[in-house]
């Protein structure tokens, strides 16, 4: 058996001794959302450490669980912290909890992140609906032999953000009046944050956000055939385009401020994906 997989199957089955719970809705929250948990009708919760073989974060804010319960009614399994390539691990862990949810029955995978924006129309505190994006700068997941019980082997990545998905969101922000960026998330290695010719690279490729996670996560999402939506959360302008340095406590502690209004959002969103379905 390939190795990934049967760590992925090692992984799903220690959590199925512990958790029956089937979600529709996988999200993942990002730097801002990490509370996002205590606004859930919980009905389990599972630390990572606690799943065998499965990777840990390591990052200030990520408290390292699953979070099973229910948004308004809908079923949703939720990531309190994620992994971060930068944090050493391979490319296949950083994405298997992605799998996990998929196996656990999610349909839908809905991204947040906290991102750096590299568009001069775009301000601190602003929220970008993902429409694409750009990861030639990290390892694709799919890497390696193909698990052809996860997906094929040259998966299609036209639709990658669903665009019904990217209309639910950007009618549900213009209903609650919560004025929405749309963009191109570029995904980069990190921990350090990009210097000024490197920002200017990315906006050249066409990026309108930069950030250090997500797109491995939609593509592993979308080869098992997961629907993908993401939203950023602009905390700062990239490198070079201001002229004060960047620190992790200003991308902190922007996303806190507008923490109400992005759990509003996707909240909603998640309630209006659902009624879709």
């Amino acid at each position: 058996m390939n190795p990934v997989y049967e760590k992925l199957m090692r992984c799903y089955n220690s959590v199925r001794e512990k958790i029956d719970f089937q979600p529709e809705i996988a999200l993942v929250l990002g730097s801002g959302l990490g509370d996002y948990g205590e606004t859930i009708d919980v009905v389990a919760t599972l630390d990572y450490n606690e799943i065998e073989g499965f990777p840990v974060s390591t990052v200030d804010g990520h408290k390292g669980r699953f979070i099973f319960g229910y948004v308004k009614g809908v079923s949703v399994v939720c990531m309190q912290g994620r992994v971060h390539y930068y944090e050493g691990y391979p490319m296949t862990d950083v994405v298997l909890p992605t799998r996990l949810m998929k196996l656990l029955g999610a349909k839908v995978l809905f991204l947040t992140n906290a991102s750096g924006g590299l568009n001069y129309e775009f301000s601190a505190g602003d929220f970008m609906m993902i429409t694409d994006h750009i990861m030639n700068f990290v390892p694709s997941p799919l890497i390696g032999q193909n698990i052809d019980e996860l997906g094929t082997r040259f998966p299609d990545m036209s639709d990658i953000y669903k665009k019904d998905l990217q209309e639910i969101i950007r009618k549900t922000a213009k209903d609650l009046q919560i004025k929405l960026q749309e963009g191109v998330y570029i995904q980069l290695t990190g921990p350090n944050f990009e210097t000024p010719t490197e920002v200017k690279m990315c906006r050249i490729l066409g990026a309108d956000a930069a950030g250090m996670s997500t797109a491995a996560e939609a593509v592993a999402a979308n080869h098992m055939g997961m629907k993908v939506c993401g939203i950023s959360c602009i905390t700062n302008l990239g490198c070079g385009m201001l002229e004060q340095p960047l620190s992790h406590i200003e991308v902190k502690e922007t996303a806190d401020r507008v923490a109400d209004e992005f759990k509003a959002l996707v909240t909603q969103c998640i309630v209006n994906i659902h009624q879709a379905m």
